[in-house]
């Protein structure tokens, strides 16, 4: 299992749009896991697009996924596919 560090860094630039529920709390399939690592919560793992900036300096629409909790924030951000590519 990757970890954050192993994990290269993206940059959001500009709001997310086009949020979307995947799915709540024990539809979740990593609930055990995010309630271990970041604590007990309503966790919902969300989707949504973005411009992102890759760690090579680029910028591009992304389609993003990540797991949020309300007290605890947005966590796990991660590029599930790229949109287009522009420079």
């Amino acid at each position: 299992m990757a970890t954050d560090r192993d994990r290269p860094s993206i940059e959001i630039v500009g709001p997310i749009a086009g949020v979307e529920l995947i799915a709540v709390g024990g539809k979740i399939r990593e609930i055990e896991r995010l309630r271990k690592v970041y604590g007990r919560g309503r966790w919902r793992k969300m989707k949504g697009t973005a411009v992102v900036r890759l760690p090579d300096g680029t910028t591009s629409p992304a389609e993003v996924h990540w797991y949020e909790s309300h007290g605890i924030g947005r966590k796990e951000l991660k590029i599930k596919r790229l949109i287009g590519i522009s420079r």
